[in-house]
């Protein structure tokens, strides 16, 4: 009884701990934007700069839509399984999940760089790029890798009881970085369309956030994704003669040439 009662304490404990780690993220990340309006490029930092910043966004952008799977892996691991070594092992899985999108940030860095690179060289041709862009992602909401992706997502017990009996000291994390592969293949579009508006817009972000969760959590979340992808469809057809709404792809008027 007592062994019960401690596995259902260690569970609401861990969304406890996600969400602060999460608030701080956020209360990191805000405090870097403070002073940097979204535009084009990096923002001026390096790649171990940028990676650093991308793991903090992706901390406060991703971890609440992770609560879920969390609890899933706690209830599979075994009853014996002390509360502090539960919670050490839903640590490496969140490890390992971040792990998978700071990997993907090696790629947002350089969609970052080029897009900072064609916005400074070719404006005219950026917006129509970005509504390239901005139209892939939508149409990839609708995708059946898209859906496949976000299915394991939605229902991850079958991978969970699968992959939780890997052995070794970083079982954990490599079933973290397991499932943040799906959920970047999940997601990944999103992200893009994040570099687009701008990295550091934090109200892009927050947006971006809250569809990713209810994408995850939602019953309908499947259909709400479909309407996000025609959502983007349609914004992306007012970039080419709206450069403003893409700052991430576009040099502010006193930054142009």
């Amino acid at each position: 009884m007592s062994s019960l009662l401690t596995r259902r304490a260690v569970v609401p404990a861990s969304w406890a701990a996600l969400l602060a780690v999460a608030a701080l993220a956020w209360i990191l990340t805000v405090r870097s934007a403070s002073g940097m309006a979204p535009g084009p490029g990096t923002m001026g930092r390096d790649l171990a700069g940028f990676l650093v910043l991308w793991g903090l966004m992706m901390a406060a952008m991703m971890l609440p839509s992770v609560m879920p799977v969390v609890s899933l892996y706690l209830r599979t691991l075994s009853a014996r399984t002390t509360g502090w070594t539960r919670a050490g092992r839903s640590t490496g899985l969140v490890v390992g999940y971040l792990l998978a999108w700071e990997a993907f940030g090696l790629a947002a860095f350089g969609v970052a760089w080029a897009g900072g690179e064609l916005a400074a060289r070719a404006p005219d041709a950026a917006p129509w790029v970005a509504a390239v862009l901005l139209a892939g992602a939508g149409l990839y909401q609708m995708s059946p890798l898209k859906d496949r992706c976000l299915r394991h997502c939605r229902s991850p017990i079958g991978f969970l009881m699968r992959f939780g009996g890997y052995s070794g000291r970083l079982r954990d994390v490599r079933v973290g970085v397991y499932h943040g592969g799906y959920c970047v293949g999940c997601c990944w579009g999103l992200m893009v369309v994040l570099i687009v508006v701008g990295v550091m817009n934090l109200a892009w972000m927050a947006g971006l956030a809250a569809a990713v969760f209810l994408e995850k959590t939602w019953r309908h979340g499947k259909a709400f994704s479909i309407v996000l992808g025609v959502a983007l469809i349609v914004y992306a057809c007012f970039v080419p003669w709206n450069p403003g709404l893409v700052p991430g792809l576009s040099m502010p008027p006193d930054m142009s040439m």
